[in-house]
C-alpha cells in the first residue's frame, strides 16, 4: 500500500469496533458469520483483536448484514442491554468518576470520539437536558442499529451512574420504524418517535444535578488530561460531499424537498459549487439521490406492514407508479413482488440513474 493509500485511509472515521465485536460473538453462536464479516470489508483479525480500529462505515454494514442473517431487526437495542459498560474503558471512567449525571453527560460528549469518529455528540442543560447524536463522515439513512446502540447505552448508563431507575422525557430516532415491542418500550419507559430530525435522548433539567456516588474529581482531573492526549490524536473532518448530501437529502425525502437547491443551501454552498464537488468524487447530486433512494427502499420493504405507496411517500415521490417505474430500473422487480417474496435484502446495488 502506497503512502497516498495509507493517507485517505487516516482520514476515514474509525471506531474501536466495541459494537461489531458484540454483533461477532453473537453472530457465531447461530451461523457461519465470517463471510458477513468479509463483506462488511473487514477481516477476523481485525474483528477479533480489540487493539485494531475499523472503520464506522464498515461497522454499521456488519452490524447491518448480521441482523439480516439472524432476522434481528432490534439487534443495536439487544447488544447494548447485554454490553459491559466498564469496556468503555477511559471513557467510562472519566464519566464515572464526575461530580453530576450533567458532568458526566459533558465528558463523553467531548470525549465519545476516542471510541467512535463517525458522532458527534451534543449536550444541552436547561430546563430539559438533551443529548444528541449527529453523524460525521457516515452516511446516517443507512443505519439504525448502531444508533440504537448508541441511544441504548445512555439511558442504561444514566441509571448506572446515579443507581436511580431514570426514565428520559422521551426519544428521537432519525430512521423510521412501523412499531417497537412491549419489551423495548418498557425499557426506555417514554415516547419513543422514529422518523424525526433528530436523534435524541431528552431527560428533566433536574436529572443534569443528581450526584454519582463513585464521584471522584481528583481522579476525574488525571483522567480528563489523558482523555485530552487521545482526543488530540482522533480529530477527522469529513471531506466526503456525497455524505454530506445524503445527511441533508434523507429528512427532506417525504416533504419533497430533496433538490439540489435546498441542499445546497443547507450545506452553504452554491449549487454549482455543489456539483463541482461531487463531481470530484466522481458522482453527481442525481445519482447519489437515486441511489439513497433505492437503500432507503429495501429498508422500507422489510416493513411488511408498511404499504408501497407509503414506501412511495417516504422516499419523495408524489405517485406510487413514479416509485414503482424507479424500483423496476433499480431491480427489474415491482416493489410489491420484493414486498412479499422476502427477497430484500439479497437486491444488488442500484445502478446509476
Amino acid at each position: 500500500m502506497g503512502k497516498m493509500d495509507d493517507a485517505r485511509l487516516t482520514t476515514l472515521p474509525t471506531a474501536t469496533g466495541g459494537i461489531a465485536r458484540a454483533a461477532y460473538v453473537q453472530a457465531s453462536a447461530r451461523s457461519d458469520v465470517e463471510p458477513l464479516v468479509k463483506r462488511a470489508g473487514l477481516t477476523v483479525q481485525q474483528i477479533r483483536n480489540p487493539d485494531i480500529r475499523i472503520g464506522v462505515r464498515n461497522q454499521i454494514r456488519f452490524l447491518n448484514l448480521v441482523a439480516n442473517e439472524l432476522h434481528d431487526d432490534f439487534l443495536g437495542i439487544r447488544l447494548a442491554q447485554s454490553f459491559e459498560l466498564r469496556e468503555l474503558g477511559l471513557l467510562y471512567y472519566v464519566q464515572a468518576s464526575s461530580e453530576t449525571l450533567g458532568d458526566a453527560l459533558q465528558r463523553a460528549a467531548r470525549y465519545s470520539m476516542i471510541h467512535n469518529e463517525g458522532v458527534h455528540i451534543t449536550v444541552r442543560q436547561g430546563r430539559d437536558m438533551s443529548i444528541a447524536f449527529e453523524y460525521v463522515g457516515v452516511s446516517r439513512a443507512l443505519d439504525s442499529h448502531q444508533m440504537e446502540f448508541f441511544i441504548t447505552t445512555v439511558v442504561r448508563g444514566c441509571r448506572h451512574l446515579t443507581g436511580r431507575h431514570l426514565l428520559p422525557s422521551g426519544i428521537k430516532f432519525v430512521h423510521r420504524r412501523i412499531e417497537l415491542p412491549s419489551e423495548f418500550k418498557a425499557l426506555f419507559g417514554c415516547d419513543i418517535a422514529f422518523g424525526s430530525d433528530v436523534d435524541e435522548v431528552v431527560y428533566p433539567g433536574a436529572a443534569g444535578q443528581l450526584p454519582l456516588a463513585s464521584a471522584d474529581p481528583y481522579l476525574n482531573s488525571l483522567l480528563t488530561k489523558y482523555c485530552d492526549e487521545a482526543l488530540s490524536h482522533r480529530r477527522v473532518k469529513s471531506r466526503a460531499w456525497r455524505l454530506n448530501v445524503e445527511n441533508a437529502i434523507a429528512p427532506l425525502l417525504p416533504h419533497g424537498q430533496a433538490r439540489i437547491a435546498e441542499v445546497s443551501r443547507q450545506l452553504g454552498v452554491s449549487p454549482r459549487t455543489l456539483g463541482r464537488r461531487l463531481g470530484s468524487e466522481g458522482t453527481t447530486f442525481s445519482t447519489v439521490l437515486d441511489k439513497l433512494r433505492f437503500d432507503l427502499a429495501k429498508r422500507y420493504l422489510q416493513e411488511r406492514a408498511l404499504p408501497i405507496s407509503e414506501v412511495a411517500w417516504l422516499l419523495g415521490y408524489r405517485e406510487t407508479s413514479a416509485f414503482n417505474h424507479a424500483f423496476r430500473r433499480w431491480t427489474g422487480k415491482a416493489p410489491r413482488q420484493a414486498h412479499s417474496d422476502d427477497v430484500v435484502t439479497r437486491l444488488p446495488l442500484a445502478r446509476s440513474a
